[in-house]
């Protein structure tokens, strides 16, 4: 793919990752979110050199996790192995601290069941097959909208549709991706 790193997608680094293994490209995702994690590991480790160390860990782990598996949505995706990483943490600090630490001084939300996390990777993987069986014109201004946050007049410029046809192929594209996606967990 043509163009500058800092101008793809994080679908297109992590298609040019797969392809070629050049950590040019997971270099330019983790730059991309290096203030989301560790913002997220201040949040829940309340301490500088503890979110500094953990945001290591999170890019060692995240390194190795990208080899062994395909990752559709990449920030959403870093944010749960962020934060999964950030609850190891603090388990392995209350560990060694003699003192109780408290849930109230912490701000950690409840972490989320395993179930949770494996009905939710279905209803991603369900999404990501039921947006394929979407008209090529539907499928492209959702994606584009929903996934890569483009605006209608984006959409309109990049596909040469008009303004109320990307409108119209959004509306209808939802429509047609929440029954279609209704249909595969109802399993009719």
């Amino acid at each position: 793919m043509a163009g500058s790193p800092d101008h793809m997608t994080d679908r297109e680094l992590l298609d040019n990752y797969s392809r070629d293994r050049n950590s040019q490209w997971l270099g330019t995702l983790f730059e991309r979110y290096t203030l989301l994690i560790f913002g997220l590991c201040m949040k829940y480790l309340k301490n500088e050199e503890d979110a500094k160390d953990c945001v290591q860990q999170v890019y060692l782990k995240a390194i190795t996790e990208l080899n062994k598996y395909p990752v559709q949505y990449f920030k959403s995706w870093l944010y749960t192995v962020t934060r999964n990483q950030c609850l190891m943490r603090l388990r392995s600090i209350q560990d060694r601290t003699p003192e109780e630490i408290r849930e109230e001084n912490i701000a950690v939300e409840q972490p989320v069941p395993l179930l949770h996390h494996i009905e939710k990777d279905r209803k991603l993987e369900l999404l990501s097959l039921s947006l394929k069986e979407l008209s090529g014109e539907q499928q492209q201004c959702v994606t584009l909208f929903y996934l890569e946050k483009k605006s209608y007049q984006q959409i309109a410029d990049q596909t040469g549709y008009s303004a109320m046809q990307v409108k119209s192929y959004i509306q209808n594209g939802k429509r047609n991706l929440r029954k279609l996606l209704d249909q595969k967990l109802s399993g009719t």
